[in-house]
């Protein structure tokens, strides 16, 4: 049994960036599990826009309070267990916040024990197979609904959420059109992940080359950023054209919101279906996904992709800023730890 465990309690709220001054780093002993716990080892942590928003107040959980362990999603083992439920060993996803330990006793939300023999990477369950996965798999296919041969258009199309909505909107045999910030993101997106174009939002001329792009309008959007970018997209819908707000990223970090589309008579007119949504919506139903999902993967149609990045639990604040300037591609995750029994065959 390990001995300590750090972990990050949230200090104050930050504004702009976050910085490890906005945390107190703190270290508490590890107690043995109870009877059906089990203690587990943060291996990695996903790092997620959402974060951000859970520092800055109420949202659709509670915010963090000042004093807690930072909420975050994760994937560990088990290094010791008083639970059926657990072996040592098992690898495990859920929400052990910013430390280095959790007790399963602790958890808002189930654990749940990654199966063996898929042949999969472990890491794929924070990202492609995880609630990023989910996440794009019920906005492109419930909210969105996208059919065969219609225009879909994702931004931030080369992060952990809109790399997988673009991948599976394609799947569904629809024309695909990601927005990202670099040519070099926007060269991936249509050589490797198949997006039938894809659109620099840095460019002078970006409007012009959305439009271009999509010659037909757009039947369906999958909205990641707000803004400017998300109105470019909304001026080029479609009668009866269908948005689903997955995030708002563009303002997490800024004091004002950044202004986004203000030509509500376009939602009349054009009879628009424009949704919020969340994970929590589709809770239960992750089978359903996985069910299209995994074969997907493993015929190559649904690729992972994921920036991993080597540190310490004092390192996840910066690197959560790498998702707000951009330095990352598909899902970034901060690799914490090794496991110290070998990882068993995911």
């Amino acid at each position: 049994m390990p001995e300590t465990n750090r972990r990050l309690l949230l200090a104050s709220r930050p504004e702009g960036r976050v910085s490890l001054e906005n945390f107190k780093v703190d270290e508490v002993e590890v107690a043995e599990p109870g009877e059906g716990e089990a203690i587990i080892k943060t291996l990695y942590l996903s790092l997620d826009p959402t974060n951000r928003v859970w520092m800055a107040g109420d949202s659709y959980l509670p915010a963090v309070k000042k004093g807690e362990v930072m909420r975050g999603m994760g994937l560990g083992q088990i290094v010791a267990s008083r639970s059926d439920s657990y072996e040592v060993g098992d690898l495990c996803v859920g929400m052990p916040g910013w430390q280095e330990y959790a007790n399963t006793a602790d958890a808002a939300t189930p654990w749940n024990v990654l199966p063996r023999g898929t042949g999969l990477p472990p890491t794929t369950m924070l990202g492609a197979l995880g609630m990023t996965g989910m996440t794009a798999y019920w906005g492109v296919t419930d909210v969105c609904a996208v059919a065969e041969g219609e225009t879909f258009v994702v931004d931030g199309a080369a992060g952990a959420v809109g790399s997988v909505a673009g991948q599976i909107a394609k799947a569904r045999g629809a024309r695909v059109v990601g927005i990202a910030g670099t040519v070099e993101k926007c060269d991936w997106l249509t050589s490797e992940l198949g997006f039938d174009a894809a659109v620099c939002y840095r460019d002078e001329d970006f409007t012009d080359q959305l439009k271009a792009a999509c010659p037909d309008g757009v039947d369906a959007q999958f909205e990641n950023v707000g803004g400017e970018i998300m109105d470019a997209v909304y001026e080029l819908l479609n009668t009866h054209g269908r948005v689903a707000v997955c995030g708002l990223i563009a303002g997490y970090n800024e004091h004002e919101i950044p202004k986004g589309p203000t030509n509500f008579g376009k939602m009349i007119f054009a009879r628009l279906k424009v949704q919020g949504f969340l994970i929590m919506d589709y809770a239960g139903r992750a089978g359903e996904a996985l069910g299209e999902m995994v074969p997907w993967m493993q015929e190559g149609k649904l690729k992972h992709e994921e920036t991993l990045v080597q540190g310490e639990v004092t390192d996840v604040p910066e690197t959560l800023n790498m998702l707000f300037e951009g330095e990352n591609r598909g899902k970034l995750i901060l690799e914490i730890a090794q496991p110290d029994l070998g990882v068993p065959e995911a």
